[in-house]
């Protein structure tokens, strides 16, 4: 049983986060923000996957007068990320975001920084301090002697610091590297001694194979020790497979339901059939599916049974054919072709009686 630390809570949007609120799923578009359309459509698919907070990089004062557009036609809440210049910060407020993301420390002036939390008071939109090991401030890397874990909580506190100097308190942080083991430290460091709810991610972790593992295992650390109140998995290309991903963690730990999970047996010389295709059509067409159903494909005789006993629906391959298990008990034998048909019969049944 994991036991989550208690950390101040927040809303982005009406989204709740932190102080108990499950642990939100978080992307970010790699479109054109200043391309409307095209970053509508990928917003549009981050949350048909499952994304509850989706961030998206304003860098200029075009893609800042593309946010209205932007608002007014998604429904998912938007966090504007901001580097440097207040006055993209100002107008992204003013565009409706539900959340910013900069530092403060690198937005200019006070007087500038004053402006920036001011609106954001006024509007309730709360801000977010993204640390990146890879971006941090020369006089900290003198000091720590490079981008510790050390150095990056040296970092968020700062940041912190100047937000609260100006009475603000709707803050999340966020300490990422491009390792897993300066990521787990430095958000280790920081949950042990502030209350403020932290963004988890391993940053340019890399692929969807590479970067997912490099993820599944620090998220899965920090996540296991209770630290943690959103997530995003960092993958190279397009952003909807990170969400896939999250949720499987947040899955795996139990600490969140959406969709199929899908359990099957490793290949050994006790297959009777063939699974693969089976399960790669399963995770194709049930991928819109968000209820929780638990579906069991299994390639002998041996552990089949049992298996398909314990899950909502079973698939196992025998010689002639394939045995269906629905609900816990045996329901058919049929065919290759079949099985998608029978299993979207099953989850119908399922839906019915149990009400969903």
């Amino acid at each position: 049983m994991i036991t989550r630390d208690r950390t101040r809570q927040i809303l982005v949007g009406d989204v709740p986060i932190g102080g108990g609120a499950p642990i939100i799923v978080q992307s970010m578009t790699n479109t054109d923000t200043r391309d409307v359309e095209a970053t509508i459509a990928q917003i549009n698919a981050l949350q048909g996957a499952g994304a509850e907070v989706v961030r998206l990089a304003v860098p200029d004062a075009e893609a800042a007068q593309a946010l209205p557009d932007i608002v007014e036609r998604t429904s998912v809440p938007l966090v504007a990320d901001i580097h440097f210049d207040y006055k993209l910060a100002l107008a992204s407020v003013d565009a409706g975001v539900a959340m910013l993301r900069i530092n403060p420390g690198n937005i200019g002036s006070r007087e500038r920084v004053e402006k920036v939390v001011q609106a954001c008071a006024d509007k309730n939109v709360p801000i977010r301090i993204g640390v990146n090991a890879g971006s941090l401030e020369k006089r900290l890397l003198d000091e720590h002697g490079g981008a510790t874990a050390e150095a990056m909580v040296a970092s968020a506190i700062g940041h912190v610091a100047i937000l609260e100097e100006l009475g603000f308190s709707q803050i999340k942080v966020s300490l990422k590297a491009s390792d897993v083991e300066r990521t787990v430290q430095a958000n280790r460091l920081f949950a042990g001694q502030s209350d403020i709810p932290l963004h988890l991610g391993v940053t340019e972790a890399g692929t969807v194979w590479t970067g997912a593992i490099r993820s599944a295992v620090g998220l899965g650390i920090l996540l296991h020790e209770g630290i943690g109140d959103t997530i995003r998995v960092s993958l190279t290309g397009d952003p909807v497979p990170e969400v896939r991903a999250g949720w499987e963690i947040l899955k795996s730990l139990g600490l969140r339901e959406r969709g199929i999970v899908i359990t099957s047996c490793p290949n050994c010389g006790r297959l009777e059939r063939s699974i693969e295709d089976v399960i790669d059509e399963l995770e194709q067409e049930l991928s819109d599916v968000t209820e929780p159903w638990h579906i069991a494909v299994m390639g002998c005789s041996v552990n089949g049974p049992g298996e398909s006993r314990q899950a909502d629906i079973g698939v196992i391959a025998a010689r002639e054919g394939f045995l269906i298990y629905r609900g816990g008990e045996f329901w058919q034998k049929i065919t290759r072709e079949q099985v998608l048909p029978a299993v979207k019969e099953a989850l119908e049944f399922l839906n019915t009686i149990q009400g969903r």
